[in-house]
């Protein structure tokens, strides 16, 4: 059963009622983001019940060392940590003598959380009774600025409503911090220096290892009732590593006592090193300024700027609406494509599972988002990140032993260096290098910039491809080549054999690599001159490429007319999903691995994932025989499954499970399907419920540079709407039952291509089709 407590609200995620058993969900349902740092929605109070503690700083990582049983040639040296950062929020709070902690109180009432996504901004309330029998109501609110992504800002109000109060507040920065997640309890930073004021502190603290500095900041002000009150900390702790400043505020009962805390941190990527207590001091100086509500309008249009090209309106279906905003909202608040030198990390600033910054989900699922809610710029910061790690791709191939330049991209990196240390997916899951060729097609696809391809691109074709070429192996017995000992995207199959997907994206690969040498030769000299210099590339090596991809071998059976997932599927007792007890499920909280392995279920779409990149390879009877083939043996539990069966399910017309496939992508999170949302939210598959709508319901492809729709509407909703930037021109669709509106914002007239017939939109105009 999922769970439920979320109220459905179609711009805000709201929570009424306090549970302890839920608290480290509702920390990553509720958490903040603005792309160069987020945190989980930790209580700005102490708490003493079961909670996750956690603040990030993008592109700031650890490299803990690996922990295996035994080392095998290979191995990554470390699994690179997304750091729980020194925290900023806290704010401990004292009333009438007795500390607030909502474990510890009498009674919570009328507790309520909300995440505002239109504006941008987390609120929390509540009535409590303390143990001495005070009576107080608590609001607080934070963001995290869009405008300045150095800074978050915090009002916290208290308000005695049974007797006069007097309230401390303690609030403090804190760099003495540890992970939930390290291999060996380490500690992973050292404080270098505090420094305070009436109303600022500052703690500089370095990570171990890879050296990055921070200093975390705050600055406070108070008000009694709205009006300012002069600061004077009645103590100061200063440690090495944390300051907490106390003030006092005697108020009445029903008046307010007031705290504004600005805090955030200035990081040695982006500032020198001696200068960050000075960037930081510039940062309050202007914030402080302007105010907390001039900040909050602020981030109320920043985030309207944000929704006006991103927004997905669904009428007559909350819950459909409230999920999409969700997972739209929570991209934005992961990446925002400013900076080549971050990535969208599968937890974002939710939680620290899965050690890294970046997967093959940022090539595969999250590119088109980009590409479509954003200008064609961030997509190609996204691909300049791979780029600009090709020397790693080339280092982390030579360390399993190929040479002449193969490159193999990592399945989970910060910094281009391999720190996974699973080695049935470090090693084996190689269809990730096909990820990566396949994102720069799509972004030339989409986008008709080219001149990413020479510029940048080829070179990572070239590694690409002749790890490829190496990674192949001919078979005299089947005169063919083929791939062995590889995991493919359903990770339920380890060390394999010819993994259908794998197989088939590695042949793509050669074949579009090769394809792309010769017309950079042939079109683009001087560059082609240029990076034959740098990689020796020769026509020979092309033509055995080609070979290769020409005699690539697919496991088929001839009895079920489908590919096989691998060599050896139909060996597994075949027993479906459906005839599963649900007591089972998820299967990796309850079967051992051995029993996994042995069973032919499928984590997430695998030969699908290969028949839903290259839908245009393959007849539509193709691919409802695969779909009916595959479908029934599918778990789903990985959250990159379901967004693509629900747009092949909608290409087949069968609304209803495309509609069911879509609520479960979009809620994933929300309704907790997979019982794990407490360790954070699958941000990279939120770009897959926004696929799921404009790829899936609305049939958006791109063919021959034209834009193709083929709209259909689950029957649960009235309509839907939503914007494509293709090529410099915003297009807005809007499918209702009755038909399809389109209008443009642009220069000049776009054709596109409705169920098979050409429509041309005029700006400003609204056809109707």
């Amino acid at each position: 059963m999922n769970q439920d407590y979320i109220k459905p609200d179609a711009w805000s995620i709201i929570e009424e009622g306090f549970e302890k058993d839920r608290v480290k969900s509702s920390e990553s349902l509720f958490s903040i983001g603005n792309g160069a740092m987020g945190q989980r929605a930790n209580f700005e109070e102490g708490y003493s019940g079961p909670t996750f503690q956690g603040s990030y700083i993008a592109g700031v990582y650890y490299p803990d060392k690996t922990r295996v049983g035994w080392w095998k040639n290979g191995y990554p040296e470390y699994f690179a940590k997304v750091l729980n950062a020194p925290n900023w929020i806290g704010i401990e709070v004292e009333i009438n003598g007795e500390k607030l902690d909502l474990a510890r109180c009498i009674e919570v009432r009328k507790f309520r959380r909300e995440l505002n996504m239109k504006e941008g901004w987390y609120h929390r309330s509540f009535e409590t009774v303390l143990q001495n029998g005070t009576e107080v109501r608590v609001d607080a609110r934070r963001f995290l600025s869009l405008e300045t992504d150095e800074l978050g800002v915090i009002k916290y109000e208290v308000t005695p409503l049974n007797k006069d109060a007097r309230v401390i507040f303690r609030p403090y920065v804190d760099a003495g911090i540890t992970n939930e997640d390290a291999n060996w309890d380490e500690k992973f930073w050292e404080p270098l220096e505090t420094r305070h004021s009436l109303r600022e502190a500052f703690v500089v603290a370095r990570t171990f290892k890879t050296h990055f500095k921070v200093a975390t900041f705050m600055h406070n002000t108070l008000f009694r009732d709205g009006k300012e009150l002069p600061v004077k900390p009645l103590t100061t702790q200063a440690g090495d590593d944390k300051i907490c400043l106390a003030y006092e505020v005697a108020v009445s009962r029903g008046e307010k006592a007031e705290l504004q805390k600005l805090g955030g941190y200035t990081v040695s990527m982006n500032h020198a090193e001696d200068k960050l207590i000075a960037a930081a001091q510039e940062v309050i100086r202007k914030a402080a300024e302007k105010g907390y509500e001039t900040l909050l309008d602020a981030q109320k249009k920043a985030w309207a700027g944000i929704w006006e090209m991103a927004d997905i309106t669904i009428q007559g279906d909350v819950k459909a609406q409230q999920g999409i905003r969700f997972n739209i909202f929570q991209l934005n608040q992961t990446y925002l494509g400013k900076d080549a030198r971050l990535n969208i990390g599968p937890k974002g600033f939710t939680g620290e599972k899965y050690g890294g910054s970046t997967y093959w989900d940022t090539e595969a699922y999250c590119l088109p988002f980009y590409m479509s809610t954003k200008n064609q710029q961030v997509a190609r910061n996204l691909l300049a990140y791979r780029y600009n790690q090709l020397d790693k791709a080339i280092e982390n191939a030579e360390k399993l032993g190929f040479t002449g330049g193969a490159a193999l991209y990592p399945m989970v990196t910060m910094n281009g260096e391999e720190c996974h240390n699973e080695w049935e997916i470090t090693f084996e899951e190689i269809h990730r290098n096909g990820a990566i060729a396949f994102a720069i097609y799509n972004y030339y696809r989409f986008t008709g910039d080219y001149s990413y391809i020479p510029e940048k691109g080829l070179e990572v074709l070239i590694g690409i491809a002749r790890f490829w070429k190496q990674r192949a192996t001919y078979s005299a017995a089947k005169n063919k080549y083929v791939i062995l000992g590889v995991t493919g995207p359903n990770e339920y199959e380890n060390n394999v054999n010819n993994n259908w997907y794998t197989n088939y994206i590695a042949r793509w690969c050669l074949e579009y690599s090769a394809e792309q040498v010769r017309k950079v030769e042939t079109e683009y000299a001087s560059d082609y001159a240029r990076i034959k210099e740098k990689t020796g590339v020769k026509d020979t090596e092309i033509r055995q490429w080609e070979e290769v991809a020409g005699a690539m071998y697919f496991p088929y059976s001839e009895t079920h007319g489908v590919y096989l997932q691998q060599d050896g599927f139909l060996d597994k007792e075949l027993i479906r999903v459906s005839d599963l007890n649900g007591s089972q499920r998820p299967l990796n909280q309850k079967w051992s691995w051995d029993r996994i392995l042995r069973s032919p279920y499928i984590k997430q779409a695998d030969v699908l994932q290969g028949f839903y990149f290259f839908e245009d390879h393959f007849t539509r009877e193709e691919l409802e025989k695969h779909f009916d083939f595959y479908e029934p043996f599918t778990v789903h539990e990985s959250s990159l499954s379901p967004c693509v069966h629900s747009i092949q399910a909608a290409l087949l017309g069968r609304m209803e499970q495309a509609y069911e496939f879509y609520l479960r992508t979009s809620r994933l999170d929300l309704d907790d399907y997979n019982k794990e949302v407490k360790e954070g939210c699958h941000i990279t598959s939120m770009a897959g419920t926004w696929m799921s709508i404009v790829e899936g319901f609305g049939g958006m492809r791109v063919k021959d540079d034209v834009l193709h729709f083929s709209p259909k509407i689950p029957e649960q909703w009235e309509a839907y709407s939503f914007k494509i930037n293709f090529r410099g021109q915003v297009l807005k669709i809007n499918v209702k039952v009755s038909g399809t509106e389109f209008t443009l914002e642009g220069e000049t007239a776009l054709t596109v291509i409705v169920n098979g017939k050409q429509v041309l939109v005029k700006p400003g105009n609204l056809v109707a089709v």
